[in-house]
């Protein structure tokens, strides 16, 4: 009734449209909006993060790590690993424990083998029977190479300056280079790539509706790119090979921290006919652990360029999501 009466006492004017946006409740287009910036983020992302820790286990101390993930509206999934975080103690087929729960007064709390879970953003607190078992602190992971300088010989593509190494390269903010579909305008063949990205914070969105984007490694092979912070770790994942292969461990960081991938690629070869002979093979760290091993493509990835005997450029795909880059260069081999 209100809506019918706001529609015409308004028709016609300007301002109709600003007043609806106010009184109107939020849909899900907004809910699924992206925030690029920690200081409008808000009490959910305070919360999301890394905890680590010990946990005083009858057979003695157990090394445990946590991540938590901002699901929306106060709603959060606890992700528990046995012997560490991700990368830190923690491998595939290790224990893992999945535990949704919801934020009251400023606190997380759920139970989980007669234990009562605490977490308050800055530390998780394992309490059994009134006895403090663990304290797993938050932590804030960085990448070891973030911020790597370029070594001699490297050709940079992007140091923050301009866009102009890149066909459609808009800059962000002055300072990185936007997922806008665009392609490096030098091509390589055999090569090491050192490139930074950041995900937005996107607590409503879904699977590869948050933080979407991808490295086309000579615009054939795509290295995803995606807000995948906590989950399994798949081939359209962070990290992974589109349709070729999942990442060793899951290696992303909570979105709108800066990440990276380093990259050795290998060609594939062609005889004088034109005919693939071999193979080309990949090898990828994320934020500095190994997540593929000299991994062998057989053809190229979905959504680019075909293989062929030529060189090609880097290309950052454009999924929709304002995902960032920064200090791009290649080491031509």
């Amino acid at each position: 009734m209100l809506h019918h009466a706001l529609s015409v006492l308004l028709r016609g004017t300007a301002s109709a449209a600003l007043l609806f946006a106010i009184l109107l409740p939020a849909t899900a287009a907004d809910k699924r909006k992206a925030i690029t910036s920690i200081q409008a983020a808000g009490e959910d992302y305070a919360m999301q993060g890394e905890y680590a820790g010990g946990v005083s286990l009858e057979n003695g101390t157990q090394d445990f790590g946590a991540q938590v993930i901002a699901l929306g509206d106060g709603t959060f999934e606890v992700v528990g690993y046995t012997g560490g975080l991700p990368g830190d103690g923690w491998q595939r087929g290790d224990e893992v424990t999945r535990i949704k729960t919801q934020l009251v007064d400023g606190q997380l709390r759920f139970q989980h083998k007669k234990a009562e879970i605490v977490v308050d953003g800055q530390e998780m607190r394992i309490i059994r029977d009134d006895n403090v078992l663990g304290r797993l602190k938050k932590v804030d992971r960085k990448s070891p190479t973030l911020g790597a300088e370029p070594p001699a010989g490297a050709v940079v593509l992007f140091d923050g300056r301009d866009a102009q190494h890149f066909k459609n390269g808009k800059l962000v903010e002055g300072k990185w280079l936007a997922a806008s579909g665009c392609e490096s305008k030098q091509k390589f063949g055999d090569h090491r790539l050192h490139i930074e990205f950041r995900t937005p914070f996107m607590p409503h969105a879904r699977g590869q509706a948050r933080g979407n984007s991808g490295v086309y490694v000579q615009s054939r092979y795509e290295v995803q790119v995606l807000d995948s912070f906590g989950l399994e770790g798949k081939d359209n994942e962070c990290g992974g090979i589109y349709k070729v292969s999942p990442p060793e461990v899951n290696m992303c960081l909570p979105p709108l921290q800066w990440q990276t991938y380093d990259i050795d690629f290998q060609a594939a070869r062609y005889n004088d006919a034109g005919e693939k002979t071999q193979n080309a093979r990949i090898t990828v760290r994320h934020n500095g652990v190994l997540i593929h091993e000299n991994r062998e493509l057989p053809a190229a990835t979905p959504g680019r360029h075909k293989e062929g005997p030529e060189g090609d450029a880097l290309f950052l795909q454009d999924h929709g999501n304002p995902v960032v880059f920064r200090n791009i260069w290649v080491v031509p081999q």
